[in-house]
């Protein structure tokens, strides 16, 4: 006899997949999310794995995994704690238990808790057996004899069949939360088109997993997230790389030029490589170089040449370009660095998320030699902030650092595609030939910006190089006066951005006690944590920097308006270093981690909740 299923609603759920490295947790994740936004829920993710290409099998080390939390409102973080948790083996168990709110659901594969397994992820005891798990529902599945026995039939090797329980831990999935499958069935179809018998094999998987979730007395409850209310117009999942990298083609074609991209391999900056080669069709050119110096120094060529010269890296390799980044500020070309950042210091953990390298970005250079610095706060605002970093760039002719972080980079949320006729074009006026010496130092009166000269234009030859220029001309120059002259100029030629930028708002009272202040990705935590305590009643406001370098005009004016100014951040507290010497006797504070995760928003709100 089939069991009765009930069926309810939920507003907001949060499923983390964890698993050893190869068990597809990554994949699994993708699967869900890809459905989640094609069946039009809001979503947030977090793809979190090791930086080893393959640690030992079944240890701590190896663990793999990725959270959703899936709405039908607007979300912007991917769940502090999850209400299900799908662990693979023992160690997938041990690392995210913490992660699993209190009467959560984890289902376990029950198959891969043997002695062996055990050993290998530090259990002294079997946590099925004892009362480690007491204060959770828990749900054992032979995951591994249930794909076997469903794909009994299938002409697969045994390790290719055991690879494919993800899939039936995914129909699970699907089944619990009301999602459909054609999306993935797709998706399989077109990932294995060249192995036929492996797309019969997934799919027979999926489906296997779905039923037994439908036909036993396994799960009782199936849970429907409604569609979430969002904007109309067309939406795709999107990461912040994947949008960073469609940020600058669009920047591209909106300022009628080729979009050159060097760049030396680095987690996690490495997949805007991978997205930008792509678009050939666009007249993008990449070019995969032997090491940092190589990518910038092709990309400062590019610039020089006339087209839209960007470099792609993270923390370390900014150590590296720093020599030629400076180049770029002698020469005043519009150069765009990226800086998806990780932590540090040294190759520290590469596949894990800091806002650690804003003091080098700033500061990280010989002599005083002043840059740009912008920060998308969401995956999806990425595109926007690639517009931003182009735009800014060949108007003010100075090099403009994109500083990404890798939660932002590797996250994915739903992005309403813009309407790209209505997106503004980034004008560009090279010099023609003239009649009268031309003065490659003369300068716009407006932006300082001095004259983007194309090689090869009859009467524009001019010196370039590293070494100290003369005002106006260009030459070589030794003469003290002139040094400063210079240096001056091209520092109030970034201060005059703050002319160019959106002034800071403040979401929330205009004044009061206390004022959140966040940048880059912290955004997410931020938001919903005084979202909460809002309709709570606490009265608590929030201003976000896109603009880190120059600050907004009204930076000072808004602060001024608080008691008390906290600023969280994922280092020791470097943006609240250059705070406190731009803005002497605001009563600034500090939110420090460096753990390699974002900010929660339970650490969020206990923080505001103390300052209050």
């Amino acid at each position: 006899m089939v069991a009765v299923k009930s069926k309810t609603s939920a507003n907001t759920i949060t499923i983390r997949f964890a698993g050893d490295s190869g068990d597809g947790m990554q994949l699994t994740g993708d699967q869900f999310t890809d459905t989640t936004a094609v069946m039009g829920n809001d979503f947030a993710t977090f793809p979190d794995y090791p930086a080893e290409i393959r640690a030992p099998q079944g240890t701590l080390p190896g663990v793999s995994s990725f959270q959703i939390q899936f709405s039908d409102n607007i979300i912007f973080t991917p769940g502090d704690q999850a209400d299900v948790l799908v662990a693979m083996n023992p160690a997938a168990l041990k690392v995210n238990l913490k992660t699993v709110k209190k009467g959560g659901l984890i289902i376990v594969n029950e198959n891969s808790f043997g002695e062996d397994h055990l050993k290998k992820a530090a259990w002294k005891t079997n946590p099925l057996a004892d009362n480690t798990l007491k204060d959770f529902q828990v749900l054992k599945v032979a995951l591994t004899d249930l794909t076997r026995n469903a794909l009994k039939d299938h002409p697969l090797k045994g390790q290719e069949v055991d690879r494919c329980k993800n899939f039936f831990a995914l129909g699970m999935m699907f089944w619990m939360y009301d999602r459909r499958f054609e999306h993935t069935v797709a998706w399989i179809e077109k990932r294995f088109a060249k192995r036929p018998e492996m797309v019969a094999a997934n799919i027979a998987t999926l489906k296997a997993g779905f039923n037994f979730a439908d036909i036993t007395e396994t799960l009782q409850t199936q849970i429907h997230v409604p569609k979430a209310q969002l904007e109309p117009g067309v939406y795709r999942k999107i990461t912040g790389n994947e949008a960073t990298a469609i940020g600058f083609v669009t920047a591209a074609q909106l300022a009628g030029k080729t979009l050159f991209y060097g760049s030396y391999p680095i987690t996690p900056a490495s997949s805007i490589l991978h997205e930008l080669a792509k678009h050939k069709v666009y007249g993008v050119k990449t070019f995969q170089a032997e090491d940092e110096i190589a990518a910038i120094g092709a990309a400062i060529g590019a610039s020089f040449g006339g087209q839209l010269g960007i470099t792609g890296t993270s923390g370390p390799g900014v150590c590296l370009k720093s020599e030629a980044l400076n180049l770029a500020v002698m020469t005043e070309l519009p150069l765009v660095v990226i800086d998806v950042q990780r932590a540090g210091p040294s190759t520290g953990m590469p596949t894990k998320t800091e806002q650690g390298d804003l003091l080098q970005v700033m500061y990280g250079r010989n002599g005083d030699s002043p840059v740009a610095v912008i920060a998308p706060k969401t995956p999806s605002d990425c595109f926007q902030m690639a517009l931003e970093a182009v735009r800014l760039a060949v108007k003010y002719m100075t090099p403009v650092i994109f500083l990404s972080e890798g939660y932002l980079a590797e996250a994915a949320e739903p992005w309403k595609l813009p309407e790209i006729e209505k997106l503004p074009k980034i004008e560009i006026r090279h010099p023609k030939e003239e009649k009268d010496p031309f003065l490659p130092y003369s300068r716009n009166p407006e932006t300082l910006a001095r004259p983007w000269a194309v090689p090869g234009t009859p009467g524009l030859g001019h010196r370039i190089g590293g070494l100290s220029k003369a005002d106006l001309t260009g030459n070589v120059s030794y003469d003290p006066d002139n040094n400063q002259k210079m240096i001056l100029l091209r520092r109030e030629k970034v201060a005059k951005i703050a002319n160019d930028i959106p002034d800071l708002t403040v979401e929330g009272p205009g004044s009061g006690k206390l004022l959140v202040l966040g940048w880059g990705g912290t955004f997410g935590a931020i938001y919903q944590a005084i979202s909460d305590l809002t309709q709570e009643g606490v009265k608590v406001s929030h201003a976000h920097l896109n603009y880190l370098n120059p600050f907004p005009k009204n930076l000072k004016n808004v602060l001024s308006r608080f008691e008390k100014i906290l600023v969280p951040e994922l280092n020791m507290g470097q943006l609240i270093m250059i705070l406190r010497d731009h803005f002497p006797g605001v009563n600034f504070l500090g939110l420090n981690k460096m753990q390699g995760h974002p900010f929660s928003v339970f650490e969020m709100k206990n923080k505001i909740r103390e300052l209050l």
